[in-house]
């Protein structure tokens, strides 16, 4: 059946060749029969042959209607970005005007997914066979994939203008005045913002905004003459903060504007007119004299002017106050502690601060504690919206954490609130971020979207890979169909196609494009190199590699090197000693390169000190996988490393060597060795001399947990109970073993770890101040200091020896047939009558006051041993006692 498609492909090539079909023989249906070649190659797998007889008859005939066809549609089937064949036999038939076969093939090629060239092309095939309705639907798609062309929005906005679709009209426009900008093509731009100024004047943030955009790509001089156009429309309206606004930003660009200067002027008399000192204020800051700086005018008339009867200050020392009133220049004040203060005007434009009447400060001071406590924490946004507008219009998490924290919330009640806050400032519309300082919130006049959030915090972004974990985070929420999108992408695009040697951004962003273009081809940048012609100029593999700061991409780079390095096999194992990972050793498992892993495991074990991060990964991940037993490689040896390591890095801590590295390797393999078991797992099943070299290593760890000591020790000796350990004194004849319950071995092992970890630390910190005073001899602390030294070194070395002396009671060995540890013994009083009971335990859990006695203590040890029915005589402290034992049971 195989040779049936591929004998009727070449008869059909052959033939076209010979007999040389004109262009107007073909129809949409000759493109069919086609693919139904393609369909039967799909289904009996025989694409890859198929496509070679094609590429083989294109060699020589650069023009064969079927060889483009079958090949393209075979490329596109195999999500190759190449479409190369279609365009060249599109281009063919659209020179011909062929129209209803351009319309087909775009089609076909728009099946794959949206290509601007297919796109582009079918427009303008419905432009030459008039299908109004058709171009226009295809040029809405257009323009969300081909983020450069502005004239085709241009139109869309004009068309919806016509049709009353204002909405959808100014979103056109909008995206238009983007990206003429982006062209410098002013005229088109001035023509735009003329538009938009019409139809959305409120949209003051957009203006603010595209303004800078403007100043930046085309020229200030031009942003001002922009901004100029907006100012009627909030003037007619007496929104005199946005007009000053408008105003300010004007004059930044151009200082000599006297037509704005003077415009600033009018407005300040506008928005102040009820100030009683508003004249002589703009006497006094000559704001309407042209000789003076207009930028100081500007800031002496606003300190001024914020003084006024009624108005809130603060003063540095005696906090906030309120002006009662203003007479001859001279402010009466009132503070907390100072009524009826009185300060001249120059004085108080040096010393005060004016507070609105919302400002957090005045909030905290005249605001009933309780109420406003209520209501910042049931209203979040709102106690966002105060803070954030009391330091204008910007503070960050820790600047609203300041003015909340202890003054208004407690810090246990901060936490939550802070949790909550945060998702405030990401989910709410009307919170946004400085393009050019992520972390500091502002509240804007009109919404923002999550596009052009996320496009704020690229710009803000100063580091490369957190640019691309921003554009990837983008992509799992929205579609790449916007100019904020299109810019964040440009920026990756850039580092690929300028570049004189090879550096982890631009690797980086190759995978990225590579990535994002699989999903969404028609944002293919063409670029002309492939991944290997990339690998190939790399000069040190490691280095790049370490450098790429993100875990997909890494896992992407070692794809690449698999799908497209013939001996990819040794660049992973290379790459591995900076790479630990589950994907690397998996694949070589999967492709039968056992002995390359082996060889991986050899060098990290007789390297272990240098490829340390290697060595414990391979032990703590791999050793127990079928394929790492067959190596044999002895569990013993593997273990005498890992300890080995652990005492490294715990001196290399101390010595201040690596120490974030060390602490990371340091707590692998404890969890290794002590928390999965591993360690004691190998005594139980090993002989004694492995026991004994194992356990020599880790009790010569000096800042080991004494307490894993004592415990790898106690389960030795429960299996080995004559086991002689290494440097240990012999126990004094008679001398018997503490029996203990483990909840009461936990707490003692716990207050010998608070001791050290905790007390110690903090007497040497004692010491360490008491030594900075000078003069020891007369130094009362230093020596109650020391005196603690000393004691706490005591009560660690007995709680040690009695944590080495004593021996976990197995609950399931409790002997009900006599009094033992464990049981609870019923004693009849045969002096008295009465019945007693006692829990027989040991002098850790000893409580008299519970009945919990020790089997040391005078009572306990006469009543040991004895069993259920004897009577017993005997004296403690000359006292004499007749019991009969009444019952026995277990107690625990």
């Amino acid at each position: 059946m195989e040779e049936d498609i591929i004998k009727i492909l070449k008869e059909q090539l052959n033939k076209e060749k010979w007999t040389r079909a004109t262009l107007n023989s073909y129809t949409i249906n000759n493109f069919k029969e086609l693919d139904e070649i393609i369909v039967k190659a799909d289904t009996e797998e025989v694409r890859k042959e198929i496509k070679e007889v094609c590429e083989e008859h294109l060699y020589h005939s650069k023009n064969s209607i079927i060889a483009l066809y079958i090949s393209g549609v075979l490329s596109l089937k195999e999500h190759m970005v190449d479409d190369s064949h279609l365009i060249m036999l599109i281009s063919i038939f659209f020179d011909n005007h062929k129209w209803n076969i351009v319309e087909f093939l775009c089609n076909r090629i728009l099946e794959f997914g949206a290509n601007k060239y297919a796109l582009r092309t079918l427009s303008e095939c419905y432009m030459n066979t008039n299908q109004e309705d058709k171009k226009y639907a295809i040029w809405e798609k257009l323009i969300m994939v081909d983020f450069e062309e502005a004239e085709i929005v241009k139109l869309l906005a004009h068309k919806k203008e016509e049709e009353e679709n204002i909405e959808e009209a100014i979103n056109y426009y909008k995206k238009a005045l983007y990206r003429f900008i982006n062209k410098n093509m002013f005229i088109h731009v001035k023509e735009i913002w003329a538009k938009v100024v019409e139809y959305c004047p409120e949209d003051i943030d957009f203006f603010f905004h595209i303004e800078k955009k403007i100043a930046k790509a085309l020229s200030t001089e031009k942003a001002a003459s922009l901004l100029q156009t907006l100012l009627p429309h909030y003037k007619n309206k007496g929104n005199w903060d946005i007009s000053i606004k408008i105003l300010k930003l004007i004059l930044s660009y151009e200082p000599k504007n006297f037509i704005a200067r003077k415009e600033i002027v009018n407005c300040y008399k506008e928005k102040f007119k009820n100030h009683s000192q508003l004249n002589e204020y703009i006497k006094l800051s000559n704001l309407n004299q042209n000789w003076r700086n207009v930028h100081d005018a500007i800031s002496d008339f606003e300190k001024h002017i914020s003084f006024d009867a009624g108005n809130y200050v603060f003063h540095r020392s005696w906090g906030i106050g309120q002006i009662t009133s203003i007479k001859n220049d001279i402010f009466i004040i009132d503070f907390p502690k100072k009524d009826g203060h009185k300060m001249s005007l120059k004085m108080a434009v040096n010393a005060l601060k004016n507070l609105s009447n919302e400002h957090i400060w005045v909030l905290k001071a005249t605001m009933d504690k309780d109420k406003l406590k209520e209501k910042v924490m049931n209203d979040i946004p709102w106690a966002l919206r105060i803070i954030i507008r009391s330091f204008d219009n910007v503070a960050n998490i820790k600047k609203i954490k300041s003015e909340l924290v202890p003054d208004v919330l407690t810090s246990s009640e901060w936490t939550k609130w802070n949790s909550e806050a945060r998702k405030v400032l990401k989910t709410d519309q009307y919170f946004g971020n400085l393009p050019d300082k992520l972390e500091e919130f502002e509240i804007r006049e009109t919404p923002i979207s999550f596009k052009e959030k996320s496009f704020n915090k690229f710009k803000a972004e100063k580091s490369f890979f957190q640019r691309l974990k921003t554009i990837q985070d983008y992509l799992k929420h929205s579609e790449p169909d916007s100019d904020y999108f299109g810019e964040m992408f440009s920026y990756f695009v850039g580092f690929c196609k300028s570049f004189s040697t090879i550096t982890e951004y631009i690797v980086s962003s190759y995978l990225l494009i590579s990535r994002i273009i699989t999903q969404y081809p028609f944002l293919n940048p063409s670029l002309d190199y492939t991944f290997k012609d990339l690998f190939d100029q790399i000069e040190d593999i490691k280095l790049i590699f370490f450098k790429i700061d993100d875990t997909d991409l890494k896992k992407e780079f070692l794809f690449n090197i698999k799908k497209h390095i013939k001996n990819w096999p040794d660049f992973y194992i290379q790459l591995f000693h900076h790479y630990q990972s589950k994907f690397i050793t998996d694949e070589l498992v999967y492709n039968q390169e056992h002995e390359k892993l082996r060889k991986l495991f050899q060098q990290s074990l007789d390297h272990y000190r240098e490829y340390r991060e290697s060595f414990v990964w391979l032990v703590r991940n791999v050793s127990k996988e079928s394929w790492f037993q067959k190596f044999d490689f002895g569990k013993e040896k593997l273990l005498i490393c890992m300890v080995h390591l652990l005492d490294i890095t715990f001196r290399e801590i101390d010595n201040k060597r690596d120490v974030s590295l060390n602490r990371k390797i340091n707590k692998h393999i404890n969890d290794f060795l002590f928390k999965e078991d591993e360690l004691i797992n190998f005594l139980m099943e090993t002989d004694q001399d492995s026991i004994t070299r194992l356990y020599t290593l880790v009790n010569d760890i000096k800042e080991l947990d004494p307490s894993l000591k004592i415990q790898i020790k106690h389960k030795i000796k429960e299996k080995y109970p004559d086991f002689k350990f290494l440097g240990e004194p012999a126990m004094e004849k008679g001398k018997r073993r503490l029996i203990v319950t483990k909840e009461s071995y936990t707490e003692k092992q716990k207050e010998l770890k608070y001791i050290m970890e905790v007390e110690v630390p903090a007497n040497s910190k004692e010491i360490g101040i008491a030594m900075a005073k000078g003069d020891l001899r007369e130094n009362a602390e230093y020596k109650a200091a020391l005196e603690k030294q000393d004691l706490l070194n005591s009560t660690c070395t007995k709680l040690q020896d009695e944590l080495r002396n004593a021996q976990i009671f197995d609950e399931h060995n409790i002997d009900t047939d006599k009094i033992s540890f464990g049981t609870k013994v019923h004693l009849k009083n045969l002096k008295n009558g009465e019945i007693e009971e006692y829990i027989i335990l040991g002098p850790w859990e000893s409580n008299p006051g519970r009945n919990i006695i020790s089997y040391l203590s005078p009572l306990g040890s006469e009543i040991y041993n004895h069993r259920e029915s004897e009577e017993l005589i005997f004296k403690i402290n000359e006292k004499e006692f007749h019991y009969k034992i009444a019952a026995i049971e277990k107690a625990i």
